[in-house]
């Protein structure tokens, strides 16, 4: 009982002093593709995502990837896609009572003070669901452009009709929907299965492009296609970032010297995508391999693919893809009375380059299993956190706000006001605020990330009545990279 209780209370006393980062991505995966949301209805659909939106940022979230393109079919409304078989169990079934789900959930994290990242899976036409295509799905217009592996159907990438048919529909979500980031994940060509080969050899001789090893010409059938992706949505909006989710190792030792000390399968052999080739060229604006695996996986171990992609993606944000439920059903191989959290977290703190983490999946955390959202809430992400900055997209930060004043209300109720800083055009305009506040005499340091305690698209901040005592209140804008301005600030008994 004692031993527990004081083991209990040095968890507590690490967990009460972890720093607050004040830039981090802190990002959650909503997928479709598990049946989740098929068929429940409009209603249903909007309260599940309601209560995990809200719980989600009670843990702390700040960008939420949400599943709008499963298998070329659309959770939004689309001329070029069918309606998703995912959301109302018929594919091309428009949802009753009609609604909009991306632009739905954009609306509601943006109000939350989330960004909302469409997620797409650009090459999967079809999987092993036996479902009825609608007539207006890619494999009914142009069954020429797919082929089938191990009962999935997929656009072939060797093809340059189906990159411009994929980039075509990502420049239409773009174009149309106020999103904040475009995010693909880790199907390029089809996980392998062991004797069934990928039935490319035609377009291989017919079109090598001068290349004589077929990992090769894949390799560059997805280069060009994730090239002219970047491109795409830089050209649409070129605040929109285009983020890239690839399988956590990218090569073994055993196939390259510079390869991570793991055994398992590979993005460049394996899946043929050059990841690093993407970070030198500038092609992603972050990157987050899905590290799924625990500390001390035999094959797979997460301490040494987290250190290797700090070390090897030199150019790309990177933020770190972990599974909840793996992380909490193994034990830390420091501590085997806790889970593996405090020692990921750890890690994530200690190497330069990981700005980020993004939760596989969203309801796990949701659910709290294994304490995760808790310990998020009440610790990892206690204060609310900016976005990273991308100085490549834009790096000049907008005026500060003005006119801050504080309005009491006939109720009593103060609220603290400002009107938007003057500035045209996407770089210049402010489109969300900070706001600190000070205890009396303190230091005021907007570099402090505990101080933050709201950050909100409104020109408004309401005083919790409770408050007791003389504060100072700052203000700062963000433009839509999240560059700061300068603060203005009040006092306020």
């Amino acid at each position: 009982m004692v031993k527990n209780f004081v083991l209990t209370f040095l968890l507590l006393l690490t967990l009460s002093v972890t720093a607050q980062q004040k830039r981090e991505f802190r990002g959650a995966w909503i997928q479709c593709v598990n049946g989740q949301f098929k068929g429940i209805g409009t209603e249903t659909m909007q309260r599940t995502l309601s209560y995990q939106l809200d719980e989600l940022q009670k843990d702390g979230c700040n960008a939420i990837i949400f599943q709008v393109r499963p298998e070329c079919d659309a959770l939004y409304e689309s001329s070029l896609e069918p309606w998703s078989y995912y959301l109302t169990g018929q594919q091309g079934q428009r949802p009753t009572p009609y609604w909009d789900p991306l632009q739905w959930m954009i609306d509601q994290c943006h109000r939350r003070g989330m960004e909302l990242h469409a997620w797409i899976n650009p090459y999967r036409a079809k999987t092993k669901s036996p479902h009825q295509n609608a007539s207006n799905h890619v494999i009914v217009r142009h069954p020429e452009w797919t082929f089938t592996y191990d009962g999935l159907t997929l656009l072939n990438p060797a093809l340059r009709e189906c990159r411009d048919y994929i980039c075509d529909v990502v420049r239409d979500i773009v174009e149309r929907y106020d999103i904040d980031g475009l995010h693909i994940d880790d199907y390029f060509y089809p996980y392998p299965v062991a004797g069934v080969e990928i039935p490319d050899e035609a377009q291989f001789r017919a079109n090598s492009n001068g290349i004589q090893d077929r990992g090769d010409w894949r390799r560059y059938n997805v280069n060009l296609y994730i090239k002219q992706m970047y491109e795409t949505i830089h050209k649409a909006k070129p605040w929109v970032k285009f983020g890239v989710s690839p399988f956590g190792i990218y090569r073994n030792q055993k196939s390259d010297p510079n390869g991570s000390r793991t055994n398992g399968l590979q993005n460049y052999d394996q899946l043929y995508a050059d990841v690093l080739l993407w970070d030198a060229n500038g092609w992603m604006d972050y990157c987050v391999p899905q590290l799924y695996w625990e500390i001390g996986h035999k094959a797979a171990d997460y301490d040494e693919l987290i250190r290797w992609w700090d070390r090897h993606l030199t150019r790309t944000p990177l933020y770190i893809g972990e599974d909840v439920e793996r992380t909490v059903k193994h034990p830390d191989p420091a501590n085997k009375n806790r889970h593996q959290l405090a020692a990921k977290m750890a890690l994530h703190a200690e190497l330069p380059r990981v700005k980020g983490t993004v939760l596989w999946y969203a309801k796990a955390a949701v659910d709290n299993v294994g304490n995760y959202g808790t310990s998020l809430r009440n610790n990892y992400w206690r204060t609310p956190a900016l976005q990273p900055l991308m100085p490549h997209i834009d790096k000049k930060a907008p005026k500060a706000p003005r006119k801050l004043k504080v309005v009491t209300m006939d109720d009593g109720e103060r609220v603290l006001c400002w009107k938007a800083p003057r500035g045209k055009g996407w770089k210049n305009e402010a489109t969300r605020y900070v706001v600190y506040r000070f205890a009396h005499g303190e230091k005021v340091d907007i570099s402090n990330a505990s101080k933050i305690v709201k950050i909100t698209s409104d020109c408004l901040y309401i005083i919790p009545s409770v408050q007791q005592g003389r504060y100072t209140y700052v203000v700062t804008a963000l433009d839509r990279m999240q560059n700061e301005s300068k603060g203005k600030k009040t006092k306020i008994r």
